[in-house]
Parts: structure tokens; C-alpha cells; sequence
């Protein structure tokens, strides 16, 4: 799988690192300029996201553009693994969201992991939430998880596999 994705033009999504989950989402609204009011990353997150980000830097996985929702768990993620990212507000996806509220976040979501990667020696990584996977193909992955995809445009996408982050030493045979 490490050498596909050496070669670019899959999508990585990858679920934000692990969460204080003694600080809830302020509900109805949080306010993505405060992070007070949102669930944010724990010191377990910081450090899981770091090290999947150094992880992909070991592999030689290129990466091109990176896209994250607006939500401090979610840029937290993105800035500490791969040092940049571009916000996307159709990423972002709270439990207190309507139907309605959701569709455009999945179609946006569908749309990002359907794309062709552009350059194609490169890979595009999606950093968000788990209930955007659950809406999108019903797999809701563990934090800080690659999940990957080869995109095949219209809309369509093919599912390639998963990486956990206690996955990463066995595939960079690394102890």
C-alpha cells in the first residue's frame, strides 16, 4: 500500500487525533474563531497527529493539498501532522447538525475523495470527522486514522484500505 501511495494521486481522509471529551461541543452553536467552545485535541491528539504526520514524511508519501474543517480539533490535526492546510467549512460536522445541514458536508466530502488529485505525483489529504465516513460509506474510523481512497471522478471513489496509527510501524517495518 506505502508504495501506491508513493507514486500519488489518492486521497487520504483522515480523522482529527484523539479529544478532550471532558470539554463538549457548546451546543446549539460552537464558534470556530474560539476553541473554548469546541471539542478540542488532548496532549494524546497532539502527539497522534505529529507522529502519523512524521510517519507520512518517513514513507515518502507526497502530499499536495490538505484540506481540514473549521474546527480547532480538526486544523489542530492538520497543522501538527502535515504543517499546513487549507480550511474547508463543508468538512465540518457537529451531532448536533440537522439532515439538512448534513448534505451538503457529505456531498462536499464525496466530492473531495471523487476528485483526480492534481498533480497526480501527489496525494490530497482530508482532515475531519468520523461521522462524515459513517455518512459517506458507514465506517466510522478510530482517531487519527488514514482512511484511503482512489478517486475515480463523477462522483465515484474507490475504498483502498486503512491506516490506524499503531499500523505505522508494521507497514515502516520499524520497532
Amino acid at each position: 500500500m506505502i508504495g501506491k501511495l508513493q507514486k500519488g494521486g489518492y486521497v487520504l481522509y483522515m480523522r482529527h487525533g484523539n479529544t478532550d471529551n471532558s470539554r463538549p461541543d457548546r451546543t446549539p452553536k460552537v464558534d470556530l474563531n474560539d476553541c473554548n467552545t469546541q471539542r478540542t485535541l488532548s496532549l494524546k491528539g497532539i502527539q497522534v497527529a505529529t507522529k502519523v504526520g512524521k510517519n507520512v514524511r518517513i514513507a515518502n508519501i507526497p502530499i499536495g493539498e490538505v484540506f481540514a474543517s473549521p474546527m480547532c480539533r480538526a486544523k489542530n490535526s492538520a497543522q501538527y501532522a502535515f504543517g499546513h492546510f487549507t480550511l474547508d467549512k463543508n468538512l465540518m460536522y457537529t451531532g448536533n447538525m440537522t439532515s439538512a445541514e448534513k448534505k451538503p458536508v457529505i456531498a462536499n466530502t464525496r466530492r473531495l475523495v471523487s476528485t483526480p488529485v492534481t498533480p497526480e505525483n501527489t496525494n490530497r489529504i482530508l482532515v475531519a470527522h468520523a461521522p462524515n465516513m459513517m455518512d459517506l460509506m458507514g465506517y466510522f474510523p478510530v482517531e487519527a486514522t488514514l482512511v484511503i481512497f482512489k478517486p475515480k471522478g463523477n462522483n465515484q471513489f474507490e475504498y483502498i484500505g486503512s491506516i490506524r496509527p499503531q499500523d505505522w510501524n508494521r507497514l515502516l517495518k520499524v520497532d
